[in-house]
């Protein structure tokens, strides 16, 4: 297999990877709670159609289809995704698991891409080059927008479950739970 045949099948992997999230990006939408959460997840969505337009472009610079691969990677991720869609978790816990998911999509979008650019330029392709990295750095924006908001669903997610634990805590010890044993003095 030549250099040439490889970028090709990255950029398939890419375009696979993309149209999945072009998917799954609603049903994520729709289960988060958090609407800060709901709008970054519907921006990307918009943001991913454009890389999915951009994998068209250099497929059609390249003469070449888009189609015949399936990411496997980002199926796993996608089902990932999906555990934490159907999780019995509520609120800013939910939240936070499905910010991790998508932290996790974006990490495996950015290491695509690099690789695929270290490829299209030992080949002197440029102008994939420039699209790709565009692709890339708004990958990068997003995974830091990502993880801001699972930090922000973190702090939530922790004081909701202190005010929980604290209204708990009265019963608990009514029924001798979280009582510590006394100790004997020795002999």
């Amino acid at each position: 297999m030549s250099l040439e045949n490889v970028l090709v099948e990255e950029l398939k992997d890419l375009y696979n990877a993309e149209s999945q999230l072009v998917k799954a990006l609603p049903k994520m939408a729709k289960g988060a709670t958090n609407p800060d959460l709901k709008s970054l997840i519907t921006d990307h969505l918009q943001e991913t159609k454009g890389h999915v337009e951009r994998l068209k472009q250099i497929f059609e610079q390249l003469g070449k289809r888009p189609t015949g691969k399936v990411c496997r990677g980002m199926e796993g991720l996608v089902e990932e995704g999906k555990e934490q869609l159907e999780s019995e978790e509520e609120g800013a816990v939910k939240d936070v698991g499905i910010a991790g998911a998508a932290l996790r999509v974006e990490h495996y979008e950015i290491a695509g891409y690099t690789a695929t650019i270290a490829i299209a330029k030992s080949l002197g392709q440029e102008e994939i080059v420039a699209l790709l990295t565009e692709t890339l750095n708004e990958e990068h924006v997003a995974s830091k927008k990502v993880q801001a908001q699972a930090e922000s669903s973190m702090e939530v997610a922790s004081s909701e479950s202190e005010e929980d634990e604290s209204e708990e805590a009265p019963a608990l010890r009514a029924k001798g739970v979280g009582k510590h044993p006394t100790k004997r003095a020795s002999r």
